[in-house]
């Protein structure tokens, strides 16, 4: 049982840390624009998803919350 805790405790702390990545990638593609290696890229892919997820109609709202759940609950360093 310790070993199953451990492992689901370093791929919830995996997947914040990828949260946080995603997070600070927004932000600084804001900031300085699609331009920038890496950050351009997925900018991209979040506003082609969001507009995808539009064009779904009820499945997209449906998806749409569960991102937004996946970012909710997680907490903060």
């Amino acid at each position: 049982m310790r070993f199953f805790k451990g492992l689901k405790d370093f791929i919830g702390g995996l997947t914040e840390i990828g949260l946080m990545l995603i997070a600070l990638i927004i932000v600084i593609g804001l900031f300085v624009g699609p331009n920038l290696p890496f950050v351009g890229g997925v900018v991209g892919n979040i506003m082609a998803l969001v507009k995808d997820l539009g064009a779904n109609g009820l499945i997209g709202m449906i998806t749409a919350g569960i991102i937004f759940w996946l970012f909710a609950a997680r907490r903060l360093a």
